[in-house]
């Protein structure tokens, strides 16, 4: 190894983990899709805890949650944070209306949260991690990694089962609350652990990828191969009009 190597591949690690933090930045939401998702809910926590008004805790909710779709739209950012945001807020809203019980505010959510955990698992067992189908095409691999990159794989099956394992403990402090403590309590609760555990699971996610080999880019490889197909088009006619 020469002088020159070491720096060439510290060069090369750091990029890779530029590379996987800006990938993670963008399927995640960065900050900007964690004050979206977590501010509705604030809102309804705290508009219910001064007041105890279900309803304008719930309007108010629904509210910021299209007023931050229209800003997406406005700015011509990506919307589909907002948007989601936006269905789970509705279907809150929907649910408490229904039952009049302020905490199905958070029921939707909290299923969510579980069966998102539970598929994490799940799809990790059955050698489909959903980390990596979620991450595939931000990283412009696809699936790729399932058949041609083993080393990627188990990087994206530790990821899903850190999602998985981080949710599911998510979802046993939050139902016994659901059922026990009052909605100011499990709101205010609820709020606090929005943001830490998903910082913690992005965390690992880029820990484990950082680590693992470089994705293979199939859009490049489709791109060489067109190239390719056209050269030797060009080739072949090119030998036919000397014939």
């Amino acid at each position: 190894m020469t002088s020159l190597d070491k720096p060439t591949e510290e060069t090369s690690a750091d990029d890779a983990r530029a590379v996987t933090e800006a990938a993670l930045f963008e399927a995640f939401g960065g900050v900007r899709g964690m004050v979206e998702t977590v501010l509705p809910g604030l809102l309804f926590v705290t508009i219910y805890t001064i007041n105890k008004d279900l309803h304008l805790s719930a309007i108010a909710a629904l509210a910021v949650s299209v007023v931050l779709v229209v800003v997406r739209l406005v700015t011509k950012d990506t919307v589909k944070h907002a948007f989601s945001g936006v269905f789970g807020v509705a279907f809150g809203v929907v649910f408490a209306m229904m039952t009049g019980n302020a905490k199905d505010f958070y029921l939707p959510g909290m299923l969510y949260t579980l069966g998102l955990g539970l598929a994490y698992i799940i799809t990790t067992l059955c050698g489909v991690p959903l980390i990596g189908l979620i991450l595939g095409p931000v990283f412009k691999e696809n699936l790729s990694w399932r058949t041609r990159n083993p080393g990627r794989k188990k990087a994206y099956a530790k990821a899903s089962y850190a999602w998985g394992a981080i949710l599911l403990a998510k979802c046993a402090i939050l139902f016994p609350l659901y059922w026990w403590a009052d909605t100011t309590q499990l709101g205010w609760v609820l709020v606090a652990l929005k943001i830490p555990p998903f910082l913690l699971a992005v965390w690992l996610t880029w820990v484990f990828l950082a680590k693992a080999p470089a994705p293979i880019d199939v859009f490049a490889e489709m791109e060489a191969e067109e190239k390719a197909a056209e050269e030797r088009e060009r080739g072949a006619a090119a030998r036919s009009a000397e014939q």
